[in-house]
């Protein structure tokens, strides 16, 4: 399993991204099944729409919306009952500067998915038990 960040999906879904032709290799990666699984955290989708519907327009942030809700090789992750350990971490961090969406990640990233995350974001890199996937 992985955990997919923002910043990889919206640099996939936003052609004008800097980051767009990496994401696209690394999501024919992901879809050939190197990592498994990806866990999609409802605060990453709700960041990526809205991201998309300011860097791209609605259309683009609709088709992204539909898709990922629909896709076979997601597990969509409610983020309610992940909420007061969020606050805690987000609140208790001292060498990160994440947001509170990277909090809830980095949570369920070590408890679900070994760590591993596919994130454009160096940020984590500052967690040695996260992994960026490469």
């Amino acid at each position: 399993m992985i955990v997919l960040d923002s910043s990889f999906l919206i640099g996939f879904y936003n052609f004008d991204d800097a980051h767009h032709s990496k994401a696209f290799s690394l999501m024919q990666r992901f879809l050939d099944g190197r990592w498994g699984k990806g866990l999609l955290l409802e605060y990453v989708y709700l960041e990526v729409v809205t991201v998309l519907l300011v860097r791209a327009d609605l259309a683009t942030a609709r088709m992204a919306a539909q898709l990922l809700l629909e896709s076979e090789e997601l597990e969509f992750v409610p983020c309610s009952e992940f909420f007061a350990d969020t606050v805690k971490s987000f609140t208790s961090q001292r060498k990160t500067k994440f947001s509170f969406t990277d909090s809830a990640i980095a949570m369920v990233a070590l408890s679900r998915a070994d760590g591993l995350v596919l994130t454009f974001d160096e940020e984590f890199r500052k967690l040695p038990a996260i992994r960026l996937a490469e």
